[in-house]
């Protein structure tokens, strides 16, 4: 009976949808929507009533360093010792790997410049076919220009237009070049930073050199070290 139960054609039951007068309120919940609905629910009753009970047995006494070692921030625990949870020299390896990174783009970028700067070099510098002409007197020298004049107005007419896609492709290869260089010298002053604030966590004493102190005016802060005897 089983097995001709199942090859039996068996009736589809089709769930009831909204009433037209209850349009305004979405789609009908079905049951399976409303098991979902009311998990969530005693899940989150559940979680309430545990921290009922944790709030209800807490002991006034109770004491623990991380209430006085961390503040809350947007409803998050922030630790104070955060910061320096790493080491010095930790601090320099890494502020090093930061620094090589930076400087392999710096000189990534600034080979690609080179190249484009050479490709359009040689598209808009086409090579000249003058040639030399040597007179033996005034009259033949004029002769020669006049001549020399005809054809270049004759060569002028004859020459053929740049077409549209190739004025695109070249304005397109200069922006990208311009974009380029501000990369780079974006770049070149992230390193300098980067290597001044590195030198500055080393050990030795130095201070910030005034205005009326450095020989040449400067963009950012200029510093001395104090001399040390090398052993």
């Amino acid at each position: 009976m089983s097995s001709l139960k199942n090859v039996l054609p068996q009736r589809t039951h089709k769930e009831r949808a909204q009433p037209e007068s209850r349009k305004k309120f979405g789609l009908l919940e079905k049951h399976k929507d409303y098991v979902v609905r009311a998990k969530a629910f005693q899940k989150k009753q559940e979680t309430l009533q545990r921290l009922r009970e944790k709030a209800a047995f807490r002991n006034p006494d109770e004491f623990n360093f991380g209430m006085i070692k961390s503040r809350t921030v947007d409803g998050v625990h922030r630790s104070l010792g955060e910061a320096n949870k790493y080491t010095q020299d930790e601090l320099m390896l890494m502020k090093t790997q930061d620094i090589g990174y930076v400087l392999q783009k710096l000189q990534s970028e600034k080979k690609k410049v080179e190249k484009l700067t050479s490709i359009l070099h040689s598209v808009g510098n086409q090579p000249s076919t003058g040639h030399i002409y040597f007179a033996e007197d005034r009259e033949e020298a004029e002769e020669m220009r006049s001549c020399r004049a005809k054809n270049n107005e004759g060569s002028s007419t004859a020459e053929k237009p740049v077409p549209d896609h190739i004025k695109r492709r070249l304005a397109g290869s200069y922006r990208e070049l311009e974009a380029r260089k501000n990369r780079v010298t974006q770049l070149d002053k992230l390193y300098m930073e980067m290597t001044l604030q590195k030198e500055l966590q080393k050990k030795g004493r130095k201070r910030k050199l005034r205005e009326d102190e450095t020989l040449a005016p400067a963009s950012g802060p200029v510093y001395k070290w104090r001399r040390e005897r090398k052993r």
